[in-house]
């Protein structure tokens, strides 16, 4: 199916009765050039990773040794798929109340046969809580454009096995390089088709926590000191492992890693991160976030983007919008009802109040796939989507020929159509 037909059936998928088939794979009529599915038809495998002998944070305590456990993962893989595969399957997950089954409908062909060649690997990392199909619309989109694109359940993290934060605090970043080389090791057909040498990570939340560590920039000294709160202090020092200056931090900043995106990353708001442990980040970075974040804290976040000083980074931000912008797939109907767990509708997890899921989910798609082609595969065409944009999108003027050919005065967001970005800014601070 060529790129068109492709755009053209996704375009169809906004009609209100597929609103019940919980479709992840929706493209608004104003979506952005760069959201637009790819010339991949995709397929989508589940596959489970063991790590022997990792620390097992939860049973920790204060003194004597530490027991260590098989840490299973579980991690859900898109890739492009072999020609004359047809395109539709579905996925069973559950709700943030980690008990509501629901089932969710996208392109991906279960355990298609992969297509020949190779293609850059991305990791998706979700939050905390979350799960691996949390970001599915940006799995499925990415590997239509010639990715693999591996999403994680990071345990202890996930709707289904909440547990200590000290856990997610300790593993995250370790989890990310433990699924990326878990990825590049594999021998089967999937494992043939990965380009292990060009690498992005993309996380949301707690797992842009994890991602910026995992780029570089390492904790602050205050968060392997501190003795309080609670949730912040892990046992025997745990945490120093992912601190600036340590050797663990050393070795686990991977060189294949080419480019991070952080969506509302957590942890400047607590001092896990400091001016001086952020820059030591090294890879190019890309932060994502609504001005009225609550959770990781907006100006938290503008903390991160002014203290990542070894870097060229741009923050893409979403006005008006919560915590939620941009990474969560749409609501699933289900999370419409009240859960008796929860004692509210889980819709709010997922859901902006201002803004709509799916134009945030289609805005993401086309600043991910613009920042990861320019700097995971080497397409230095594609900087100019987000590179050298007017900074307040409402600023720009849209200035057409009667042929549609820019004019010398025309200065919208490239990729965009006149009006449709609207509540968005771009900012860029190059690397001191």
């Amino acid at each position: 199916m060529n790129r068109l037909l492709r755009a053209a059936a996704a375009a169809s998928l906004v009609a209100s009765p597929l609103m019940a088939e919980n479709r992840i794979d929706m493209q608004r009529p104003d979506a952005p050039e760069l959201a637009a599915p790819g010339d991949h038809v995709i397929g989508v495998r589940t596959m489970t990773f063991t790590d022997p002998g990792r620390v097992d944070v939860v049973n920790a305590t204060a003194e004597g040794d530490l027991p260590t456990y098989d840490r299973a993962i579980t991690v859900e893989v898109w890739y492009p798929a072999a020609e004359g595969t047809t395109p539709g399957g579905t996925y069973q997950t559950v709700l943030r109340d980690g008990e509501t089954e629901t089932t969710l409908t996208g392109q991906a062909a279960r355990d298609a046969a992969p297509a020949e060649g190779s293609f850059p690997l991305i990791l998706i990392s979700h939050g905390y809580p979350g799960n691996r199909m949390l970001m599915s619309h940006l799995g499925e989109n990415l590997a239509t454009k010639g990715y693999v694109v591996v999403s994680a359940d990071h345990r202890d993290s996930t709707y289904s096995d909440q547990n200590k934060f000290t856990s997610t605090l300790v593993n995250r970043p370790i989890d990310q390089r433990f699924v990326i080389d878990s990825m590049t090791a594999l021998d089967d057909e999937v494992g043939q088709i990965v380009d292990d040498a060009n690498i992005g990570v993309v996380g949301y939340s707690m797992g842009g926590y994890g991602a910026l560590i995992f780029g570089g920039g390492g904790l602050s000294q205050l968060a392997v000191t501190r003795t309080e709160p609670a949730f912040a202090v892990a046992p025997q020092n745990l945490l120093a492992q992912n601190a600036t200056g340590s050797a663990e931090l050393d070795a686990l900043v991977d060189d294949r890693v080419k480019a991070i995106v952080a969506i509302g990353p957590w942890g400047r708001n607590y001092g896990f991160f400091d001016a001086e442990s952020l820059k030591g980040l090294e890879k190019p970075l890309m932060l994502v976030a609504g001005s009225q974040d609550d959770v990781s804290q907006y100006p938290a976040i503008r903390q991160i983007f002014e203290e990542t000083t070894g870097v060229d980074r741009y923050l893409l931000t979403f006005m008006s919008a919560n915590h939620n912008a941009a990474a969560p797939m749409p609501a699933p109907a289900e999370s419409y009802a009240v859960s008796e767990k929860l004692g509210y509708a889980p819709f709010d997890h997922y859901a902006d109040a201002v803004w709509d899921t799916v134009r945030m989910n289609n805005i993401l798609q086309h600043f991910v796939t613009a920042f990861m082609d320019a700097n995971v595969k080497g397409d230095a065409d594609k900087a100019a989507y987000y590179d050298g944009l007017v900074e307040t999108a409402e600023e720009g003027v849209a200035s057409r020929d009667d042929a549609g050919a820019e004019k010398p005065d025309h200065s919208y967001w490239k990729g965009f159509a006149d009006r449709t970005a609207k509540g968005l800014k771009m900012e860029k601070m190059s690397a001191e």
